[in-house]
């Protein structure tokens, strides 16, 4: 696709490739698009990379699995730049982007077994090293989130897998699975999802078709919204999904999921956690994801509704106003929203 570079200051620098600018392909068009000539990135908020490249970088749980064996292989962290953390990702993340020259795999992946691998998982974070460290770089060093979570296979397909933080209940893998059973009760679309060993969510990977890679693209590397912190509104969410997208019902599945994570209290609603895909040159709205239930930052949503973090149905209909969307159709969606979630106040008793 093209060639990225650092410049002496520590900002990204990319050119597309000549033959990659006669495809249409357009990965980032808000702010890489499709042209010749050489982009400089800005430092913040990705640390002088760019937004799209950013996504391919692992978020708390896979950052410290790199950071630890790189420690554990006397790798200074001082020396490891964005590029080289790119290298190690190499073909092995999220989406349809991959990087060379890829870092030699350190190790290869010799445990499958999810229970192992939970037990590893919650022993490294207590601990700076453990005995299946490589084992667990391997199957989860390039994933998002914050939870522990690995790549799994499963029936031939490729999963995610999470594990419990140290802050989370016990049934935590089972609180997030009946929210993504009424999400899909609620017309939001999922990704097929599991409940492994009954107790470790799963879900299965919509950014690949067998050996098909598809490109996503997060709202927060899109729209340069930082993740770590509350940076955008459903407003400007909603109104870059129109200009991405050109099309309204692309808008009205975003408002559905905003109204699921009111009604249900998923304030953990940060800008990396919408995102959209590319097939055929044509940009959709992902399959949702990571909605369960949280606390979020002093109770309020990390992305807010008309200005608020603490939303009411006035707000959320005057976002349905200011944003173009018909009010009968979405009062159609509140409802239905309403009536096919609230058995998750029944089933926990956080709410």
């Amino acid at each position: 696709m093209g060639v990225l570079a650092l410049t002496p200051e520590g900002l990204c620098a990319f050119e597309y490739a000549p033959q990659f600018l006669t495809t249409g392909i357009q990965v980032s068009p808000f702010y890489l698009p499709l042209k010749s000539g050489v982009f400089i990135a800005k430092k913040e908020p990705f640390n002088g990379l760019f937004g799209v490249f950013n996504d391919s970088l692992p978020d708390g749980w896979g950052t410290l699995l790199t950071d630890r064996m790189l420690a554990k292989h006397k790798i200074p962290l001082a020396v490891v730049n964005v590029l080289n953390r790119l290298c190690i990702i190499g073909g092995s993340g999220m989406g349809a982007l991959t990087f060379e020259p890829e870092w030699e795999n350190l190790n290869q992946k010799t445990i499958a077994d999810i229970q192992t691998l939970a037990n590893e998982a919650a022993f490294l974070l207590k601990t700076n090293t453990g005995e299946h460290l490589d084992q667990l770089f391997q199957y989860g060093g390039s994933s998002g989130g914050a939870r522990p979570k690995i790549f799994y296979t499963h029936n031939n397909e490729e999963w995610i897998v999470k594990f419990n933080a140290s802050i989370d209940p016990e049934n935590m893998g089972y609180i997030e699975y009946e929210y993504a059973l009424a999400a899909k009760k609620c017309g939001i679309e999922m990704p097929e999802v599991n409940l492994f060993n009954n107790k470790y969510f799963g879900v299965k990977r919509f950014d690949r078709n067998g050996l098909e890679r598809f490109h996503v693209h997060s709202a927060s590397g899109l729209l340069y919204a930082s993740f770590r912190y509350p940076s955008l509104d459903y407003t400007e969410l909603i109104k870059a999904t129109i200009a991405l997208t050109r099309d309204i019902t692309e808008a009205y599945k975003i408002f559905r999921i905003m109204v699921f994570n009111v009604l249900n209290k998923n304030r953990d609603d940060h800008a990396k956690n919408f995102s959209f895909i590319l097939k055929d040159k044509t940009w959709k709205v992902s399959p949702a994801y990571d909605l369960v239930y949280s606390k979020g930052f002093g109770e309020q949503h990390t992305t807010t509704i008309s200005g608020s973090g603490t939303p009411t149905k006035k707000e959320i209909f005057e976002l349905a106003v200011s944003t173009g969307l018909d009010a009968k159709k979405s009062n159609l969606i509140f409802d239905e929203v309403y009536e096919n979630s609230r058995e998750l106040s029944r089933l926990f008793k956080f709410f």
